[in-house]
This record gives structure tokens, C-alpha cells and sequence, in this order.
């Protein structure tokens, strides 16, 4: 049973830093980096986005232009984890971020991806 599991969110000033992780199990005969991870949010009242993606080839991807040059999305295969380094946070950045999975691509439409975690919130509020 392939389970993601998100941590890192919290109540962090404008401008501060999070990092969120996303640890990946149970993926019997396959790895981590068998699979495409995507990062999503979703704000109170809004559609759930995507944000950036990371193949299982490394390759990254970022489907919405507020968070260029702010975050930043990697995989570490022997944690089995990947990562959304979240710099210089606003407060257009508050929600709940989720990871999901899927096999080998990326796609930023939430219903091809397999596997999901249950989220964590990020507030960003002075």
C-alpha cells in the first residue's frame, strides 16, 4: 500500500522560509524514483493548483508563476522523500499542500495522479 505522508507546514511571518517533506512508502517492487511527485494546494473558498512537479528523471516542473524564483521542489531516493523548499512566503501562499503520485510523469491535473498524502497547512499572517 503506497502511502504519502506530508509534514513541514506551519504559522510563519511574511518573507520566512518552510520547507515541506514528503515521505513516500510501500511501493512494493518500485522506488521513489519509479514515480512522478507533484506538489498541489489548496486555499479556503479556491480550486486546488498545482505547483511544481519532479519527474522521475529529475526533471522539475512549475505550473504557476507566483512561486518562480521562491520555491523549489527535489528528491532524496534514499530517504524516499521530496521536498518543497517554500522561500520569501506571502500571504497568498496560505493553504493546504498536498503531495501526490504517479507513475513516471509529471501532469498538473490532479485526477492522473494515483496516490495522495492528507495534507498540511501553511499559514503565512504577520
Amino acid at each position: 500500500q503506497v502511502q504519502l505522508v506530508e509534514s513541514g507546514g506551519g504559522l510563519v511571518q511574511p518573507g520566512w522560509s518552510l520547507r515541506l517533506s514528503c515521505a513516500f512508502s510501500g511501493f512494493s517492487g518500485f522506488s521513489l524514483n519509479d514515480y512522478a511527485i507533484v506538489w498541489f494546494r489548496q486555499a479556503p473558498g479556491k480550486e486546488r493548483e498545482g505547483i511544481k512537479c519532479i519527474s522521475n528523471r529529475n526533471s522539475a516542473y512549475t505550473y504557476v508563476d507566483s512561486v518562480k524564483g521562491r520555491f523549489t521542489i527535489s528528491r532524496d531516493g534514499a530517504r524516499n522523500t521530496v521536498y518543497l523548499q517554500m522561500n520569501n512566503l506571502k500571504p497568498e501562499d496560505t493553504a493546504v499542500y498536498y503531495c501526490a503520485a504517479r507513475k513516471y510523469y509529471c501532469s498538473n491535473s490532479g485526477s492522473s495522479y494515483d496516490y495522495w498524502g492528507q495534507g498540511t497547512q501553511v499559514t503565512v499572517s504577520s
